[in-house]
């Protein structure tokens, strides 16, 4: 049975001091216990975190990491250092990467092995922009996506995939695909990969929708059949507002 997820995705947001106080507030809120609950906060807190969640139940996420073992890559965060710290999923092929950094299929192709070989768990981040949704490509889109950088993987190494949906549109701009627009997408990713490999393999993937999700809709997103959480933004920030939108389950 696949989980619900709501994950936090802190982007370049929280020096030490302001990370450990959302920590700490997360820590002490009353979360919904059915739900699986992510943080990513960026490199330089991720050890910090590491410590401060010690002993719940939230998970630790990178908002990227670098394809490569090792070596002469100033800058970069192999999956073995994330690891180290206590890291157990990575965010890989968010919009903003694709987009500022040009990270394309292929790299992407090569990120998810990476993190699979390490035993983390990629959080794959797939969406149409505006003029995609406008021409009526966006199920195109997705679909090369998925199949580019996800559908040479074994059955088996697919089960440890999550989807995040997120209709780049609706990424911090107030705009929101509204409950019906999210939920006949995640059918169509939740299909497309049932064709590929089979409908035990696709019922059981989680698919979260990211894109503007704060706590007054996040009920209504998440009342769809196939929607099973958020990737969220801004709102992941707040605790009061983050608190409520896991527990809108």
């Amino acid at each position: 049975m696949r989980k619900n997820i709501i994950a936090g995705n802190w982007k370049m947001n929280a020096d030490a001091q302001a990370a450990s106080t959302l920590i700490k507030n997360l820590n002490e809120a009353d979360l919904a216990e059915k739900t699986e609950v992510i943080i990513a906060p960026s490199y330089t807190n991720l050890a910090l975190a590491n410590e401060l969640l010690s002993g719940t139940s939230i998970r630790l996420s990178s908002q990227n990491m670098h394809q490569a073992d090792k070596g002469a890559f100033t800058g970069e965060v192999s999956a073995e250092m994330l690891k180290s710290v206590g890291v157990s999923y990575v965010i890989l092929g968010h919009s903003e990467r694709r987009a500022i950094f040009n990270e394309d299929a292929q790299l992407l192709k090569t990120k998810v092995d990476q993190a699979l070989e390490n035993e983390l768990k990629p959080i794959f981040c797939i969406g149409e922009e505006l003029k995609g949704r406008q021409d009526g490509k966006h199920f195109d889109i997705v679909e090369s996506q998925l199949s580019e950088s996800l559908f040479h993987l074994s059955a088996n190494a697919m089960r440890n995939i999550v989807i995040a949906y997120e209709p780049v549109w609706a990424i911090g701009t107030g705009e929101t695909a509204s409950p019906e627009q999210a939920q006949d997408m995640h059918v169509h990713i939740r299909q497309f990969i049932a064709d590929k490999y089979s409908v035990e393999i696709a019922d059981g993937i989680s698919i979260l929708y990211g894109g503007s999700v704060k706590p007054g809709n996040a009920k209504d997103i998440f009342a769809k059949a196939d929607v099973d959480g958020g990737l969220i933004g801004g709102a992941a920030l707040k605790a009061e507002d983050f608190t409520a939108i896991i527990n809108s389950f």
